[in-house]
């Protein structure tokens, strides 16, 4: 087969199976054990909460990002410009999927073509990806969508468990910190549903990273999509690695730069956990797509809309003004 054509094919299956396959893991993210004390008597007005943030620099509305799962086939180019025009709307973060494809078959890149006023787009590439091309290449990358960070995703289960994928992770933290030193914006290292844990987050601090995504079990296995594709040991490691909640407290033990809380997030009460746990933003990606697939960006504006009214009223509920408060709010 054409190598556009198996590029096309592999995107547009991961999509597929997301959307109608059944590949949530078995374990839960691990926020249902967190519990706020709730104040009966808030003292707060709903409306005057303030759900602004600052990250990397920029300030949002809200402290959410749809995270990256796609580009590279030509249904992709829809699904990215409608989720980013939403988080432009919404004053959210927006993250394209793995860009790859636009280093080895150009007539692909419309497909992460999504820049809009004021959004805070970044870009993405595979940490495995950075031992075969330049910085000068990923650069291009940055430039050809105008990102505001590039984020960098590893996934060596996913590829793992792959026939065909990428195996020999030897070097790949070096070529990180090489990037981290010439890249002309922010990079956030972030995984793909496993977890990041201490060890590993202080690594990449070390290494010059802006920013990590934790990104937990919890969520969408890329081990189970990829055993929907192949059938090749990906149903044994559905479930393999740190849930995010445990993922998340060991980075913000270990770091002292911003994170990102991603992994089987599906509602705003779960950002407020996420957030109290020491994340700077709480993101997902299969909710949103799904929405997308359903009414397009309508149906994404109002997800958005509803993951900032259940974190809003956890703040209420939490005698939380602003989210620095957020951040202090009593545990049970």
């Amino acid at each position: 087969m054409d190598p556009v054509m198996q590029t096309e094919k592999r995107k547009g299956e991961h999509v597929d199976i997301v959307m109608h396959r059944d590949v949530e893991t078995r374990v839960t993210n691990g926020f249902e054990r967190v519990r706020f004390s709730h104040y009966a008597l808030p003292e707060l007005d709903y409306s005057k909460i303030s759900m602004k943030s600052t990250f990397l620099g920029r300030e949002l509305k809200a402290p959410l990002m749809i995270t990256g799962m796609t580009g590279g086939y030509p249904d992709a180019e829809k699904i990215n410009r409608e989720l980013a025009a939403a988080c432009a709307e919404e004053g959210i973060i927006f993250a394209v999927g793995s860009q790859r494809a636009m280093l080895e078959h150009r007539e692909l890149a419309r497909t992460y073509d999504v820049r809009q006023p004021n959004l805070f787009l970044c870009g993405n590439i595979g940490g495995y990806q950075l031992k075969n091309y330049s910085v000068k290449q990923v650069q291009s990358l940055v430039d050809g969508i105008k990102a505001t960070a590039l984020c960098v995703h590893l996934n060596p289960l996913q590829e793992a468990v792959q026939p065909e994928g990428d195996k020999d992770w030897t070097g790949v933290l070096q070529k990180i910190a090489e990037l981290c030193d010439s890249l002309s914006v922010p990079v956030i290292v972030k995984e793909v549903g496993a977890g990041i844990n201490a060890d590993v987050a202080k690594e990449l601090q070390k290494a010059g990273c802006s920013a990590i995504d934790v990104s937990g079990v919890g969520g969408t296995s890329w081990s189970a999509v990829e055993h929907y594709r192949h059938g090749f040991s990906g149903d044994v490691f559905r479930d393999f690695g740190i849930p995010t909640a445990d993922a998340l407290q060991q980075c913000a033990n270990a770091v002292k730069i911003p994170l990102i809380a991603s992994g089987g997030i599906r509602n705003g009460l779960e950002v407020a956990i996420a957030i109290r746990l020491g994340a700077t933003i709480g993101g997902a990606a299969s909710p949103f797509i799904k929405a997308q697939q359903t009414d397009g960006t309508p149906a994404v504006r109002l997800l958005i809309q509803k993951f900032k009214h259940e974190l809003r009223t956890a703040m209420l509920l939490t005698r939380s003004k602003d989210v620095a408060s957020l951040k202090k709010a009593k545990l049970l």
